[in-house]
């Protein structure tokens, strides 16, 4: 048996190549599906010790497409380039973060 090689894992979907824009649609259209209030964060650090990540803007509320959360985004990207970005989900029924993966790191990321 092989064990992988040492490297930083980052959340959901870190053992994964980075996301393709149509895996990370569709991810986004599971959350929007399932209920679930999207929000886009960022960070310069993604250490697991970390345990707070701002918040871009309010929760998207009433997001009812991906183009939307993916307008976000983008627009986090394109101020906070430098950071580790992420979508999350939040439950409002259980009052919680149910889901989240990054979807952009510096210097490595084609989103």
């Amino acid at each position: 048996m092989k064990t992988l090689p040492k490297e930083r894992r980052y959340e959901t979907f870190s053992y994964l190549p980075p996301l393709s824009d149509q895996q990370i649609a569709k991810q986004i259209q599971y959350m929007i599906d399932q209920g679930y209030i999207p929000g886009v964060e960022f960070n310069e650090n993604s250490d697991p010790e970390v345990y707070y990540w701002t918040m871009w803007k309010l929760p998207l509320f009433h997001a009812r497409s991906v183009q939307e959360v993916l307008n976000e985004v983008q627009a986090c990207r394109s101020e906070y380039g430098n950071c580790y970005i992420r979508v999350v989900g939040f439950d409002n029924i259980k009052q919680c973060q149910s889901v989240g993966f990054i979807v952009h790191r510096p210097n490595l990321s084609r989103y």
